[in-house]
């Protein structure tokens, strides 16, 4: 099992064993003492499931006062995935860094509490699974437009549902995000 630090510290990629053979394969695609050794040293809580057709992007998004960190892989189909620092102060604060996660490569990406996470769909269907090291909370969730941080998306134009078609760009949801005077 590899731990790939990114230039966004506390971003992993994680590129877990495959066991392959005439039958099929077998991976862990979780291991808390490895992920721990590895420099992902979180409790997870909640684990999340979604399904999305080609040229669906999900994101940016975030919460404020309850981040949570999440370990993503594409179970099925293929996805380009991203994580932008939000966290006010941070030398690498609005700074990205993506990957494609598939269900033949079997990568995953850990996106540490702080950081936007989105992602869009490559294949004609995606299933996306992730574990959250806290729980989703609908009044504390922030996020981006998907076009405002300067991410070179592999798709023109996607489908946005209405709630991401309206979120603020990144530099407004950086004014909300500093400390009040």
């Amino acid at each position: 099992m590899k731990f790939i630090q990114t230039e966004l510290p506390g971003v992993v990629i994680v590129e877990p064993d495959v066991f392959r053979d005439a039958r099929g394969f077998f991976l862990e695609t979780f291991h808390a003492a490895r992920y721990r050794q590895g420099g992902i040293p979180y409790d997870f809580v909640q684990d999340n499931h979604s399904r999305s057709l080609r040229g669906t992007l999900r994101g940016l998004h975030a919460q404020r006062t309850r981040p949570q960190g999440k370990l993503v892989r594409a179970v099925r189909g293929e996805i380009y995935d991203v994580a932008v620092d939000i966290r006010p102060g941070s030398p690498t604060f609005g700074k990205w860094v993506g990957g494609r996660l598939s269900e033949e490569n079997f990568r995953q990406i850990f996106i540490p509490p702080g950081f936007a996470h989105g992602f869009c769909v490559l294949s004609e269907l995606a299933e996306v699974e992730y574990k959250c090291t806290d729980f989703y909370d609908r009044a504390d969730e922030i996020g981006a437009r998907w076009d405002s941080a300067g991410i070179e998306w592999p798709i023109e134009h996607p489908l946005l549902s209405p709630k991401d078609a309206a979120l603020p760009t990144l530099a407004e949801l950086c004014k909300s995000l500093e400390p009040s005077p």
